[in-house]
């Protein structure tokens, strides 16, 4: 969990107990004001994303290797170049996989006009997205974390309803939730459609390049997108806006049990704490800024 000024990691150790990692982190976003405009941010949030999201994977991974005398299998500096190195390769290898593969199976079979190689190259992309999302998710190994990933958003919802963070009460809630990491790379996969339409078929390095170098205008988009959708998503048109990348969640996410809810909840409890954050939820509820956790 994440907020205004820190994140939290939360880890169910063997023995029941639970690990807990905090520190403080504060975007790049509000050091750097140019950073913060509109279209801008979705770009740059992506990025902390992926580092927020390896340095949690990596403290979990620390938690289950950690041998008798309580040490982890891995030293600070190591930690530290295996995360830099995760998170370079999954960005090249998704560049491949939704950026250039799908452009070059369009080009094999032989589409030239613009419109129709924008809408056959976008098949391809969501048809990799759609394929990566089932394999994950029938990945058995995978079916505790998809829960966790359900309790976090249960967790979420129990907050921003103001509802008692107990577990109990945190199951009661929609494990969907409309601000999602799965709607957002969603929507960038449908924001990437129109706007490799409208550049064209890529017929060199130099087009791929430049797909590539589209790719922050794309996220940038679907962010904006996402932070109005979370705001709004009582209306019934944005509703119906969010739904296709809601029911992409049914992949990524699984009904947790109340275990799985107490961690949510404990990593969530230490990032509420921020003062950012009680200054946002004791604030009347039509004034009230909208908390953005990572989810």
């Amino acid at each position: 969990m994440r907020s205004p000024s820190s994140m939290a990691v939360a880890v169910r150790r063997s023995d029941g107990s639970v690990a807990m990692l905090e520190k403080p982190f504060i975007s790049i976003t509000r050091k750097f004001k140019v950073l913060g405009l509109p279209f801008l941010r979705g770009a740059v949030s992506l990025f902390e994303t992926l580092y927020l999201g390896m340095t949690a994977l990596q403290f979990s991974a620390d938690e289950a290797s950690k041998d008798e005398a309580g040490t982890p299998a891995v030293g600070g500096w190591v930690q530290g170049v295996i995360q830099t190195v995760s998170m370079l390769f999954a960005f090249g290898l998704g560049i491949m996989m939704f950026v250039v593969m799908p452009a070059k199976i369009t080009e094999w079979l032989g589409f030239q006009s613009r419109i129709g190689f924008g809408l056959v190259d976008g098949f391809f992309r969501l048809m990799a997205f759609m394929l990566y999302l089932v394999l994950i998710s029938q990945w058995k190994e995978m079916a505790r974390v998809l829960g966790y990933h359900g309790a976090e958003h249960k967790a979420i919802h129990a907050l921003e309803a103001r509802a008692p963070l107990t577990p109990e009460s945190v199951q009661t809630f929609s494990r969907f939730h409309p601000r999602c990491g799965t709607s957002f790379l969603f929507l960038v996969v449908v924001v990437s459609i129109v706007v490799f339409t409208f550049i064209g078929k890529p017929r060199g390095i130099g087009d791929h390049l430049l797909r590539i170098a589209a790719m922050p205008v794309i996220v940038g988009v679907a962010f904006e997108f996402i932070r109005l959708s979370g705001k709004y998503a009582d209306r019934p048109f944005v509703r119906a806006l969010i739904w296709p990348g809601m029911q992409f969640q049914r992949l990524t996410t699984r009904e947790p049990d109340l275990t799985m809810c107490a961690v949510a909840i404990a990593a969530l409890e230490r990032v509420r704490s921020d003062e950012v954050v009680r200054r946002l939820e004791s604030a009347p509820a039509e004034t009230r800024t909208e908390v953005a956790f990572i989810q």
